[in-house]
């Protein structure tokens, strides 16, 4: 069974949070997404990258961070990962073709001096405790290539999912753009993720990458509820009633 997410709208210069509500949507659960992009900065993660990683991570607690400082240039897959997780460590290995960078054409470090490089355009993840949050800083995502990038989800009955990364296209490649995405699921837990267009010939970096598991997750316990369209109709038409019905018994009284 495959299932395929793909949220639209592209941000850029606004973070943001993406949510399935209401009726008919929640019969198939899906990830709740942040997402935010800078199509130019100064060489550090810029506001609105920033801005979305800090709402994903006030879902979540005790969570580590992987900056790829433990590694040295040039080492290449399969690396070897290791998150805190809400029972003890999440083990995690990175495979295909890609390798740890420095600094390059419009790419570099989040934090530290190494990041995670890739030019094949695909990389996976493997978890070897499964996983119910992910995200990730990116530098220099969407130059030089026409279709966004593609998260593959596999969750732990072996079904698959896909998250779209909603990037702007044909970046220039000195901008020096970041972008931030992650997910949360309280529903499903995964045992492998896949990066597709992850670069396809040119030079894609990723760091600062997050993952927690299912007791990690701790998001707001009593969220206010956004009124659908049909709700606020509704809502408007009662007061409009209701204002009549009072300027009716003043006419009276």
């Amino acid at each position: 069974m495959s299932r395929k997410f793909q949220f639209g709208g592209r941000i850029a210069g606004a973070s943001m949070a993406l949510v399935l509500l209401g009726g008919v949507a929640n019969a198939v659960a899906a990830p709740i997404t942040f997402f935010g992009e800078d199509p130019t900065t100064t060489g550090i993660l810029g506001p609105n990258s920033t801005q979305a990683r800090n709402d994903f991570l006030s879902n979540l607690s005790g969570v580590g961070n992987e900056d790829f400082e433990s590694f040295s240039a040039g080492d290449s897959s399969p690396l070897g990962l290791s998150f805190p997780g809400s029972g003890g460590a999440l083990a995690a290995t990175i495979t295909g073709t890609g390798d740890i960078g420095t600094s390059g054409p419009g790419r570099f470090p989040t934090s530290g001096v190494n990041y995670w490089e890739v030019t094949t355009g695909a990389f996976t993840i493997d978890f070897t405790d499964p996983v119910s949050a992910f995200g990730f800083n990116g530098i220099d995502i969407g130059d030089f290539v026409t279709d966004q990038m593609i998260l593959n989800l596999t969750n732990s009955v072996g079904e698959t999912s896909e998250l779209t990364v909603p990037h702007s296209l044909n970046i220039p490649n000195n901008a020096n753009a970041t972008l931030f995405f992650g997910f949360y699921d309280l529903e499903e837990t995964y045992t492998s993720i896949s990066f597709t267009n992850a670069g396809g010939g040119d030079y894609f970096a990723f760091d600062d990458m997050v993952i927690g598991d299912l007791g990690q997750i701790t998001p707001d316990p009593d969220p206010q509820p956004v009124p659908e369209p049909s709700t606020l109709a509704l809502l408007a038409m009662g007061l409009i009633g209701f204002g009549a019905r009072r300027r009716f018994l003043a006419r009276r009284s």
